[in-house]
Order: structure tokens, then C-alpha cells, then sequence
């Protein structure tokens, strides 16, 4: 058989094949980071990267003028882990100086990282991700990345407020709300409750499920109204339903910011709502036919207990009364018989 050598990357047809030598740069997808990789060295507890800056960044931003290199720094970021290992990237950084004017600056690593941040952007997305979606808990994650405890938090709830709080698309294409309250504070200071407010419209015209729109600290009808009076005019108006529970606060705030929407309970407070009057219709029953029997606090229970133990406190006709009572078996008041 003749076997036909080809240049890596050409074919006969002219069409590109991928190379077969490993590209660890498009495989830790620092590419998309404006970042290349240079060197690895693998340590007991992390692994790491020697990056350099792909772009050179030679030009000065106060005048033009073209920059000399200076030296060079080395930045530190954690990046998403590879494996069971933590991953860093030491990133080399140069420093230039204008020839103009003797300004001097750094390359720019804004597509790596956010200025004085210390997870890489790939770290950062990995980290919320793995809060959400995987629900880890923040020191889970902290681990990973091989950061503190308080540098895994802080940059989660940024990345969190920028991707999803201050994303203004957020409220685009909503007709249903609801809305309901969360403890999520459980200790004696501060307001232990929370206003969550979702969208709801996917799971009504089933293209989708429910998105978190918003959480307001307290729960009253002035938050709710609140949340809903900063909102637009026209956004209100394109409110059709507004699901909730039984509490009047958000009905009431829900009725005066939001006048052509319907108010409607959802189904999880629907059901319990009858399970709680189903339970008290059976107890009322069980009371009418059989009494509080068997409880201390019940009037018919104190009266046995002073018939049996204190007899020489009732008169003959109170005494005849009571055991009559007794004998019948019926539940009657005994404020009503003495």
C-alpha cells in the first residue's frame, strides 16, 4: 500500500487540518484571555502557567509616541482548575516608557482579568457557575481556585450584580410576575426576610423556566411597591398576571402599581391553604363528636379530675350532675353545669 505524506495542517483538496503538536494555549482557553502560554510546572497543590501578554502594547496613551520596554512584572491570577489541581497563571507584564513625553504604563490585561483582580475571567466565570448551577458552597470553591475565602466571595457577588443585576435585558419579555418571601437570615440581627421577584412568563407559555428578576431586602408591601414604582411606566403596563400567596401586603402594592394586572395565588399556596382548612375542618369535627379528651387544658378534663380528687368541694346537685354528664358521655361546658 503507498501511503501519501502530507505538510501538517495541508491536505490534496486544500482544505486546512487541525495541527497534531498540543495547544495547551487553546486548551486552558487562554486565547480568549489575549493571553499565550510559555512554560508549566506542576507543584503538589496547583498547577502553573507561565503566560505572556499577546498583544504588545507599545504605544503611548498620553501622546502616541512609540514606548521602550523597561521591564517586566508578573501577575498572578487563579484560573479556572484543570483537573483536581487549582490552576495559576503567572502572567508576565511589561512596562514600558514613552520616548515623548517619559509617561510609562503597563500592557493591558483588561481581556484577562479586571484591574487589580485576582481571578482570571475564565476563574471568575467558573466560580459563578459552579455557585449556581453546581450549587457548591463559596469555601467549596475557594478551594478550587486556591484563593481566600473572602477573595472567592467578593468576586462571585460582582460578577454576579454585573452579569445579572445590572444586565438591563433582564426585564425584556415580561408578563408574569411573582412574587413571595425567603428567610434568609437566620440570626437575631437585621431583617431575616427577603421579597424574591421572578419571572414567570416561560413557565406560563412553556418556552422556559422561571428567572430570578430581583431580591428586595424586607417583606412588606412598601418593598414590593417600591421595587415595582422603579420600574418603567410602559414595562408595568405590559404586566399581565402577578402570582403570589396570601399575604394582602403584595396584593395591595401589586393593586396600586400595577392596576390591569391579575392578581392570582399560585398553586404551591393553594394547596396548602387547603390543607390547613381541610386539617381545621377535621379537628372541629373530631371535637364536636368526641371532645378534648385527654387534654388538661380541657374544661371536661379539670371537671373529672375535681369529681374524682375533690369531691367535698361540690355541692350533692353539682356532684349528680356531673356524674350524669359522665355517664352520657356528652361535651358540654362546665362553667355552664356548675
Amino acid at each position: 500500500m503507498e501511503v501519501l505524506t502530507l505538510p501538517i495542517g495541508e491536505t490534496s483538496t486544500g482544505l486546512t487540518l487541525p495541527s497534531s503538536v498540543p495547544d495547551l494555549t487553546t486548551f486552558c482557553r487562554l486565547d480568549e484571555l489575549g493571553l499565550v502560554v510559555t512554560g508549566q510546572r506542576l507543584e503538589p497543590d496547583r498547577a502553573v502557567l507561565a503566560c505572556r501578554v499577546v498583544e504588545p502594547d507599545r504605544w503611548c496613551r498620553r501622546c502616541g509616541c512609540e514606548g521602550v520596554a523597561r521591564d517586566s512584572v508578573v501577575r498572578r491570577l487563579a484560573h479556572e482548575p484543570l483537573g483536581w489541581r487549582p490552576t495559576t497563571l503567572a502572567v508576565t507584564v511589561r512596562r514600558y516608557r514613552c520616548t515623548g513625553c517619559g509617561q510609562a504604563w503597563r500592557q493591558d490585561t483588561t481581556q484577562a482579568a479586571e484591574p487589580r483582580a485576582k481571578l482570571s475571567r475564565r476563574g471568575l466565570r467558573w466560580a459563578l457557575e459552579a455557585l449556581v448551577c453546581q450549587h457548591l458552597s463559596v469555601a467549596r470553591v475557594a478551594e478550587g481556585l486556591a484563593v481566600a475565602w473572602n477573595t472567592a466571595n467578593d468576586a462571585v457577588l460582582a460578577e454576579g450584580k454585573r452579569v445579572l443585576i445590572s444586565n438591563p435585558a433582564r426585564f425584556e419579555g415580561v408578563r408574569v410576575l411573582g412574587v413571595d418571601e425567603h428567610v434568609w437570615r437566620h440570626t437575631r440581627k437585621g431583617d431575616k426576610y427577603v421579597t424574591v421577584i421572578i419571572d414567570l412568563t416561560g413557565i406560563r407559555d412553556g418556552s422556559g423556566p422561571a428567572r430570578l428578576l430581583d431580591m428586595v431586602e424586607g417583606r412588606s408591601k412598601q418593598a414590593f411597591k417600591q421595587w415595582l414604582a422603579a420600574r418603567p411606566q410602559a414595562w408595568r403596563d405590559r404586566v399581565e398576571v402577578v402570582a403570589m400567596d396570601g399575604f394582602t401586603g403584595f396584593k395591595t402594592a401589586a393593586a396600586e402599581e400595577l392596576p390591569k394586572a391579575v392578581a392570582v395565588m399560585d398553586p404551591f399556596h393553594v394547596v396548602r391553604l387547603a390543607g390547613d382548612a381541610l386539617d381545621q375542618c377535621r379537628r372541629r369535627v373530631q371535637q364536636d363528636l368526641h371532645g378534648h379528651r385527654g387534654r388538661k387544658d380541657d374544661p371536661l378534663f379539670k371537671a373529672r379530675r375535681t369529681l374524682h380528687t375533690g369531691t367535698d368541694l361540690l355541692t350533692d346537685t353539682q356532684r349528680e350532675r356531673l356524674t350524669a354528664l359522665f355517664a352520657a358521655d356528652e361535651h358540654v361546658e362546665v362553667e355552664a353545669t356548675c
